[in-house]
């Protein structure tokens, strides 16, 4: 479950004429963008029911499933004062159980297969979302039925009690981020007074005093079916869908309409600067303006604006104060577009060293520079370019957090017209330089918002409170649930079993092999390039070096800068990423295969002719100490490299996981030389394989990589994994990383198992499932529902190439941190003794993982995705056309075996993240040794360990 909130975060030499060159500039030309356009499209049918529920169907038969998507007209902007946070609490509350469905929603959902199933809150509205296989269409729609007319009687003191604290938990959890306040302090002082002026996730004091009749009384008062819009997106069409609708919603009665607040855009009297401290690396500039809702006529070219100026990666923000000018390390631009009002927002994450007040009065002469001349032509085309291609990957989902479902549903509750996704495409592909310098002028003219984060003390943290025994009802018989008196849930028909795509192999004349898959869902192509490399091939004195050489390749080849690589991609309407794993380094693209040639010309220009342009290599230096500097202020980053030293000991190459982004001093010196010896070692053909998910056909594809790529060879010797040094894991302790003024703290246990990671792992994973995976496994329910001291929390494999580590991951209220490693050890203990698993979670873990298949692998990217670690894992290329049988076959004593001769909690070391003033007298009693060391230190430890 999640609620929305404004996120901050960190975001020409040439090689040697020996060097395989190919053509550095694209000789393709773009499809133009209105072409593009053509191909987004979601047709739809629609009805509504005499109790007001509005529904629309849209029919995509790729696929046999059925994405249930019911959104109410409910978010934080209807909210009274007082009751902040009611609508996200309330979206807690209905996944919960209802009078004919009790308990955790989440139970009959796995046991039908569904995928993508949670729920969101933001200012607008409650959504509630989940993809079932057809043949579980009515049990949805049952349940979510259930939970719009029949809820009421399910929930007593004791289930608010529990979501309160998951709920605050929620809370904590943001609020523990590096920069986590900020967007608080931004509604406080833009908004003050206006409906949209709190967080949607509400202030703990509100949360404090929510009534169980106060959340009756909101739930009543919004959640009918006149309220709401129903969406069904997949395999049935409208008049399959009716009489079912009918059947399950029909008889439930109109309640009353959320009425829209009153909202006005406001304007600040005059520019304001609001200054405040926080335990991060570097200032964060953070400058709003109110602007118009997304029905507004400036709504598009005010996001035009906003794309061209920081969102762009050629952004002209980023070509001044990241490239050219180097004082930030990262900046953006755009606009949170709401239904009555927006919010345009700049961010600069300042270089350290460089003066915060320059860098503001630069992000005011760009805005100005731009609102005076307006942008080019190009630079609006290759907006809409990037948005549509955006769009068109997003079609191919049917539902989850962005698919069609969402663009269908949203359009229809914000703006009465599901196709408004596709006018505000039209209105982007045709908007003019004027129309959007035009708009800039209107809004961004008027008096702004700036607040600054800078290093320093966090201020003190409104913490919840105990409910006073006064604001309890009199204690009487415990309520009991309310029977209910619509039947037993719908029976699921047979879900067939999965067909995933065909995979075939082929090579390029140099031998580098190609993996693919036909799929032509959109038309799409995604192509990665992965290297058998990883941060274990990162030089062991120099760690941070793979990072660093991978953020230079699209920054610059042998004849295009950074800003021509980028512009480049925008009109394209690609994508090229870089990113790596402890056992693979990855290159991909994806773009709309009409533009496949063009983006494949740069791609490989990227991949073979990279720069490594001195001016480029002290810039991005910057950019990545900077990054290492933020880690250190994340419970994320602290746990992240304060475990694997404990885990593997030193000398073996997972060690070096510890130097996260790297090792400070070793960034420091890295040179030139350094960073063309990794490419030269690494990121060459015969390290490479490449996977290949497209709607075009595998000759073609073959061909376009053949020509790019077919006489590309490599220069020198390859590098070499060592892996002769075996892990060899640290007596259990517990290692205390000092974090102060943390609300939570962040538990980290692990155990190096001794499974053989050549094997067959499918059994211990399965048994997992029950243990720590998902939402439904015992360490989550016992640290989120039953003692709501978690938002989430559990465990799993991380099953590398050469070793299968376990790890446990809870984040948990501070003055629980003690409590909760003891439960953990609990929950571990019992099930690998006497509480394994049982008949019921054996069903329910093959049912769902067997029925959710056809969901699971909906989108090229996850069939890549599995492409990719199959080929790892050495499975065969039809591995889940076969794993449905081996599901079958297993029992309760199979997976307790695989469990118990995999686990042991004895030998859990544990990393907390979190203020030890207030956390070590909690672990001194649980009969561990306690090692305290300050956050500041991990960096130079952890980097030491992992090189010896």
């Amino acid at each position: 479950m999640y609620c929305s909130a404004a996120t901050v975060a960190l975001a020409a030499a040439s090689l040697p004429a020996a060097a395989q060159q190919v053509a550095a500039t694209a000789t393709a030309k773009p499809v133009p963008v209105a072409e593009l356009v053509k191909r987004v499209d979601i047709p739809y049918e629609e009805f509504t029911l005499k109790n007001g529920l509005r529904v629309i169907v849209h029919t995509d038969r790729k696929a046999p499933i059925v994405a249930v998507s019911t959104w109410y007209d409910v978010g934080s902007k209807h909210e009274p004062t007082g009751k902040t946070g009611f609508a996200h609490l309330f979206e807690h509350l209905m996944f919960n159980g209802s009078e004919n469905a009790p308990g955790d929603f989440f139970e009959p959902l796995k046991q039908v297969g569904a995928t993508d199933f949670n729920g969101t809150t933001s200012f607008d509205r409650t959504n509630y979302f989940e993809t079932v296989p057809r043949p579980a269409l009515d049990r949805a729609l049952f349940l979510e039925s259930d939970r719009m007319g029949y809820l009421l009687g399910a929930i007593t003191q004791d289930v608010l009690d529990e979501q309160r604290g998951v709920v605050q938990n929620e809370k904590r959890q943001g609020d523990n981020q590096p920069y986590g306040l900020v967007y608080y302090k931004l509604l406080e002082e833009l908004l003050a007074g206006n409906a949209y002026g709190h967080n949607v996730i509400g202030s703990m004091a509100d949360l404090d005093a929510a009534s169980l009749d106060d959340v009756k009384n909101w739930f009543r008062s919004h959640y009918g079916p006149n309220n709401a819009v129903l969406v069904l997106a997949g395999d049935v069409d409208a008049k399959e869908a009716r009489p079912l609708v009918e059947k399950y919603f029909g008889a439930i009665p109109a309640g009353p309409k959320s009425v829209l607040p009153q909202v006005a855009i406001p304007t600040l009297p005059q520019s304001k600067t609001v200054k405040m401290q926080d335990r991060v690396a570097a200032t964060l500039i953070l400058r709003s303006w109110a602007v118009p809702g997304m029905n507004d006529a400036d709504a598009v070219p005010l996001d035009v604006f906003g794309e061209v100026l920081g969102g762009l990666a050629s952004s002209r923000l980023d070509n001044a104060l990241v490239r050219k000018e180097k004082v930030a390390v990262q900046v953006s631009a755009g606009i949170q577009s709401l239904s009555q009002l927006g919010i345009f927002q700049i961010q600069a994450v300042v270089k350290p060293g460089v003066d915060a007040n320059l860098v503001a009065k630069r992000l005011d002469e760009i805005v100005a520079d731009l609102i005076a001349n307006g942008p080019t032509a190009d630079e609006v085309q290759r907006v809409a370019t990037t948005s549509v291609s955006s769009r068109i990957s997003g079609l191919e989902s049917v539902g989850g957090f962005g698919g069609k479902a969402v663009a269908l549903a949203s359009g229809e509750l914000y703006s009465d017209d599901p196709a408004f996704y596709k006018k505000q495409l039209v209105e982007t592909a045709k908007v003019t330089p004027a129309q959007v310098q035009a708009a800039g002028r209107k809004w961004l003219g008027r008096p702004s918002l700036t607040i600054l984060v800078e290093p320093g003390q966090r201020e003190a943290y409104q913490e919840a409170q105990a409910v006073p025994a006064a604001a309890k009802p009199v204690e009487g018989p415990k309520a009991e649930p309310v029977k209910g008196t619509r039947g037993a849930l719908p029976d699921v028909a047979q879900i067939g079993d999965l067909d995933f795509p065909n995979v075939e192999r082929t090579k390029l004349s140099n031998g580098v092999e190609i993996v693919y898959a036909h799929r032509t869902a959109v038309p799409v192509t995604q192509v990665v390039m992965s290297f058998d490399a990883g941060v274990a091939a990162d030089p062991a004195n120099k760690l941070g070096t793979q990072n660093l050489v991978l953020s230079l390749l699209d920054e610059g080849t042998t004849s295009l800068d950074s800003t021509a690589i980028a512009e480049a991609r925008e009109r394209l309407g690609a994508t090229i990423g870089t990113g790596g794993s402890p056992d693979r380094t990855y290159l991909s693209v994806t773009t709309p295969s009409p533009n496949l040639a063009g983006s494949l010309d740069l791609f490989a220009d990227v991949v073979r002719n990279p720069a490594f342009a001195p001016d480029e290599i002290e810039r991005l230096r910057a950019t990545q100490l900077t990054g290492i500097a933020q880690e250190l202020t994340s419970p994320q980053g602290l746990a992240a490299r304060a475990l694997p030293p404990l885990l593997y000991g030193a000398g073996n190459p997972y060690a070096k996981m510890a130097a996260g982004g790297g090792d400070p001093a070793a960034v420091k010196a890295l040179t030139r030389d350094d960073l063309l010896a990794f490419y030269r070692a690494w990121i060459r053909p015969d390290k490479a394989k490449v996977f290949v998910v497209s709607d075009r056909p595998l000759a073609e594809v073959k061909a376009a990589l053949e020509a790019r790529f077919g006489n590309w060879q490599g220069q020198g010797p390859a590098g070499i994994k060592a892996f002769d040094v075996a892990p060899k894991q640290a007596a259990p302790k517990i290692l205390l990383v000092d974090r102060p003024d943390s609300p939570q703290s962040l538990i980290i246990a692990a155990q190096m198992t001794s499974l053989d990671p050549s094997s067959e792992l499918l059994t211990q994973v399965t048994a997992n499932q029950v243990l720590g995976s998902g939402f439904l496994s015992r360490i989550n329910m016992d640290l989120r529902e039953a003692k709501h001291w978690s938002y989430g929390a559990g465990g799993g494999y991380n099953w590398l190439e050469k070793a299968v580590p376990y790890t446990i991951s809870a984040p948990v209220q501070a003055d629980k941190t003690g409590e909760s490693i003891k439960a953990i050890q609990q929950q571990v203990g019992d099930f690998l003794t006497t509480k394994g698993v049982t008949d019921a979670e054996l069903t329910r873990e093959i049912n769902g993982t067997t029925r959710e298949l056809a969901g699971r692998f909906e989108t090229s990217g996850a069939v890549l995705s599995a492409m990719q670690q199959n080929d790892l894992r050495h499975r065969p290329d039809n591995f889940y056309d076969t794993v449905t049988q081996k599901y079958r076959g297993m029992t309760v004593a199979q997976l307790d075996a695989a469990a118990r001769g995999s686990l042991d909690p004895k030998k859990f070391v544990w990393v907390v993240v979190g203020d030890a003033a207030k956390v070590k007298p909690q672990l001194d009693s649980l009969g561990l040794a306690v090692e305290v060391v300050p956050a500041a230190s991990v960096a130079g430890s952890s980097a030491a360990a992992a090189s010896k």
